[in-house]
């Protein structure tokens, strides 16, 4: 019920127009979204960067029905990590393939990725592919298995969630391929036919692929922002001598910024995840229709944060 009201509300254009307008609405937002431009994200990066934390920029917005759309989100891309160059900020980009019109021609958005991957080698950065919901799992994972990796192994990686059954398997081939990969537990409402449903085999699961990722794995994102799996990354990596340039945390944007910036004191590295653009609003209703105990998530975090402060 919750999940079809909130995707209900995600497609209400009067909502919007009214959340646009709303003082209250921004403000909210502005918490999880770095505003509605590039030139109001590029600052949160460097106030990160400020603070020892590099970050991932993510342009809000997916599932493009044209090939004009999908080609105005790749020149934004590549505009994007231009200007991250130009004022030599500490982030790369993280990108959804339906964005670059994956729904609408696999050549496409092959085309597209490359112009984006051209661009990213030719600065020596990053780009990351953003995993959605379990029906694109297998295309994702193909694509960049054998139209992405082989020609741009140093400037491209994958994002594994640890929801799904089959991921344990495919932590082991990233782990074969060297490539690298940012495991997070995963926010989209799947069936049981292919995800865990329950919280306590999902964290099992992530904490089973985060193992082998920072014994085996390239550079490993591990992105939680679950203390005690926090814990036990710390401890693996201590037990089997894995030292803290070898991974990294991430988190997303207005989420645990406490906790953030305590792990860069004890020496960790840490990268947060920024989104922007002009679809925050039906980000958010998305993103709490993809899993309703996300406001009760934000809410609780943002509480424990204040909490924190004030000791």
């Amino acid at each position: 019920m919750l999940r079809q009201a909130f995707l209900f509300l995600s497609n209400q254009q009067q909502l919007y127009d009214f959340a646009s307008h709303n003082s209250i609405a921004k403000k909210f937002a502005s918490r999880f979204v770095a505003g509605e431009t590039l030139d109001t994200a590029l600052p949160a990066v460097a106030a990160l960067n400020a603070k020892g934390i590099t970050a991932s920029l993510d342009l809000l917005g997916e599932s493009v029905s044209t090939e004009a759309e999908a080609r105005r989100a790749g020149r934004e891309y590549m505009e994007m990590l231009a200007r991250i160059h130009e004022r030599r900020l500490d982030a790369n980009v993280s990108v959804k393939l339906t964005a670059m019109g994956l729904d609408i021609s696999e050549d496409l958005c092959v085309n597209i990725m490359q112009g984006i991957l051209d661009r990213a080698r030719e600065y020596g950065t990053f780009v990351r592919l953003d995993m959605e919901g379990s029906a694109y799992t297998e295309r994702t994972l193909r694509m960049f298995e054998d139209r992405l990796y082989p020609s741009y192994n140093q400037n491209v990686g994958i994002v594994l969630q640890s929801y799904l059954y089959r991921t344990q398997a495919d932590t082991e081939q990233a782990n074969e391929r060297k490539c690298r990969v940012r495991l997070c537990k995963g926010a989209y409402q799947e069936p049981a036919t292919v995800a865990y449903p329950e919280k306590a085999d999902v964290d099992a699961n992530y904490v089973r692929c985060m193992h082998a990722l920072l014994q085996n794995g390239n550079y490993p994102g591990l992105a939680t922002h679950d203390e005690t799996i926090i814990a036990e990354a710390k401890r693996f990596a201590r037990q089997h001598h894995i030292t803290s340039d070898r991974f990294e945390f991430q988190m997303l944007y207005g989420v645990r910024r406490d906790l953030q910036e305590q792990l860069v004191r004890e020496g960790y590295r840490m990268r947060v995840y920024v989104p922007f653009g002009t679809q925050w609003y039906p980000y958010l209703m998305r993103r709490l229709a993809e899993r309703p105990a996300n406001v009760a998530f934000m809410a609780a975090n943002v509480m424990r944060e204040m909490v924190s402060k004030r000791r």
